[in-house]
């Protein structure tokens, strides 16, 4: 079962814009503020980065990021407590990435109820392995209708990802390059093959495109093989030591729609 704001938005066969975001950053107020204004300003998803100490697939925007989210004081709980002064105002899907560990230190089951509750629609947990969500956590997060995000990488087998096309009910999020997160200028010709290969595989869910988005020339060349885009270290950066949270989101965010 997908969540039902993720169907009714992937129903709408539109390009998605998703907006990666740190929970807790630039300062520990600020989540609800900026994710308020993401949505204001037209963007579709918005996944919440939930920081951890050893963040293993983030480049170094969202590393210093998540760090100065730490030190701002932001955990689970934190995080979870601010969500819930926001319940029914946020109307596009809200998913969580963060490391898993987190959630096994808050306990697995509390967690899916928590996300649940508070209208999450799905996860992304870059260190849980598929196999291991398939035999362990597939039934309690489908049960609390959460969406596991799988992530592929150029070099994840067509046969490897038929499976998490099967056994998934969200989107798969194609990583874009095998290195870390991070702005570069242009796709090269390799990377827009993949997004052609996973294009020509006529999967059940949609594909969104992460890691190294950052200009317009990106959007346009990911919109015109897949179904969206999701946006992290360069907004970080915009939203960096801003003066007026609202006003940089917004400029940021029509910046990417105008282009």
């Amino acid at each position: 079962m997908t969540h039902s704001k993720l169907s009714s938005l992937f129903d709408s066969n539109k390009k998605i814009l998703s907006i990666y975001m740190m929970a807790g950053y630039p300062s520990l107020e600020d989540t609800i503020p900026i994710m308020e204004a993401l949505q204001d300003s037209g963007v579709d998803m918005i996944e919440i980065g939930m920081p951890y100490s050893d963040p293993l697939a983030d480049g170094p925007v969202i590393q210093r990021a998540g760090t100065q989210a730490l030190n701002n004081g932001m955990n689970p709980d934190v995080l979870f407590r601010q969500l819930e002064s926001v319940r029914g105002r946020i109307h596009i899907p809200l998913i969580l990435m963060g490391y898993f560990n987190n959630v096994l230190q808050f306990g697995v089951e509390r967690f899916c109820k928590k996300a649940a509750d508070l209208g999450i629609s799905g996860l992304i947990l870059p260190d849980l392995p598929f196999d291991l969500y398939l035999s362990q956590y597939r039934e309690m997060m489908e049960s609390y209708g959460l969406s596991f995000i799988p992530l592929l990488t150029p070099q994840t087998s067509d046969e490897r990802i038929r499976l998490m096309d099967d056994y998934t009910n969200g989107f798969l999020y194609a990583v874009s390059a095998s290195a870390t997160t991070g702005a570069q200028t242009s796709f090269p010709k390799q990377t827009l093959e993949y997004f052609d290969r996973l294009k020509s595989l006529s999967l059940k869910n949609p594909v969104i495109v992460g890691f190294g988005i950052s200009e317009s020339e990106h959007i346009n060349q990911v919109y015109s093989r897949l179904q969206g885009v999701i946006i992290g270290s360069a907004f970080i950066r915009s939203v960096k030591g801003s003066m007026d949270l609202r006003k940089d989101v917004e400029e940021f965010v029509r910046g990417l729609i105008g282009g």
